[in-house]
């Protein structure tokens, strides 16, 4: 008798494996034919050009491949990248819209209840991490500053820096270094995008900025910038000779904690999001679509040739980062963060 009770448990746990199994493929052969000659908006919300355009468009053909269906790419350029992601937080949950967003900008401007962010980060649909990657300060190729100590040594000089929004990764990040290295400082936004910005500098119209290292190398490549430090405790892998802000510097415990952080935040990198309140079924189908596209070993391949690489991390893990990341602080701490993402100024 307790022979055949084992059987019939060992018959009933496998009839429900196999029955969940179905259930899970049913769905996904639902979601497949749901998307089969759909059109899928992907919003970027910088213009064209910058380093989030160039790995929207990159990235898209595989998401489509995935889906089955058609991916365009939709510049929608405004307060670095907010303005966008209040339109898709907002938008109707139908699977049909995703957005590459700057992780680290809507995380701060969450952090700090930015007047222009109308979302929730932790509430929207995570779809996965495309790729996260160190961001370097840049001068023009002429600038008088060689090395972070040359700013320091010239700190009453005013240094101006350039940035699209009041949270982008540029300007927010410009406005920590100077505030840790105590420089006298005026963050000018209103540029679409970091293309426009790193040309102002070469320009001679600005002094500075702050970039990720993706885009930063395109730009040092083209002759127009050059890299001064590594803005966190890990090389660049396009600069490995340029000294990380750790190496060029003897931080104190103040500034040690403003690089930290702000290098933690970035860790966030290019995020893909969808509307919040998805059906579930839709959701999980979009991110599996997604770890598809970007473990492609062509789209990896394509990433390394143009070093735009890709640096996957799965939806579930993308989430938790970023709830840590808009919940891991002090109230002092949160105090210090909102004060500096305050500071920039429309040009």
């Amino acid at each position: 008798m307790a022979s055949l009770a084992r059987n019939l448990t060992v018959l009933a746990s496998l009839a429900a494996a196999t029955l969940a199994i179905t259930s899970q493929a049913r769905a996904q052969e639902s979601e497949a034919t749901y998307f089969q000659g759909k059109t899928v908006r992907l919003v970027v919300g910088y213009g064209p050009g910058g380093g989030y355009d160039i790995y929207a468009r990159t990235i898209a053909p595989y998401i489509a491949k995935n889906l089955g269906a058609n991916v365009v790419v939709e510049n929608q350029p405004g307060a670095g990248g907010l303005t966008a992601l209040n339109r898709v937080y907002a938008a109707v949950p139908d699977g049909l819209l995703m957005m590459i967003v700057n992780g680290t900008g809507a995380a701060l401007a969450q952090l700090s209840d930015a007047q222009g962010a109308r979302f929730d980060i932790g509430k929207v649909g995570h779809l996965g991490t495309v790729s996260a990657s160190p961001w370097v300060w840049l001068v023009a190729p002429n600038s008088p500053i060689k090395t972070p100590d040359d700013a320091v040594k010239s700190a009453s000089n005013r240094m101006m820096w350039s940035g699209s929004g009041p949270m982008d990764g540029l300007s927010d990040g410009a406005a920590f270094t100077c505030e840790a290295l105590k420089l006298n400082c005026r963050i000018v936004i209103g540029y679409p995008g970091s293309n426009e910005a790193a040309l102002a500098v070469s320009r001679g119209e600005m002094d500075s900025i702050y970039v990720s290292d993706t885009s930063a190398n395109n730009y040092v490549k083209a002759g127009q910038n050059r890299a001064v430090a590594t803005m966190g405790r890990d090389k660049s892998r396009f600069f490995p000779n340029v000294p990380t802000i750790f190496e060029a510097l003897k931080l104190d415990a103040e500034q040690t904690w403003l690089f930290d952080f702000r290098a933690t935040v970035e860790n966030l990198g290019r995020i893909l999001i969808a509307p919040p309140n998805l059906p579930p079924a839709r959701l999980a189908y979009m991110q599996e679509a997604v770890r598809k596209a970007l473990n492609d070993p062509v789209l990896v391949a394509e990433g390394e040739k143009t070093q735009r690489y890709i640096d996957y991390v799965d939806a579930n893990a993308t989430r938790d980062a970023t709830l840590k990341a808009v919940t891991n602080l002090t109230p002092e701490q949160r105090k210090k963060v909102v004060q500096l993402l305050t500071v920039a100024e429309q040009k």
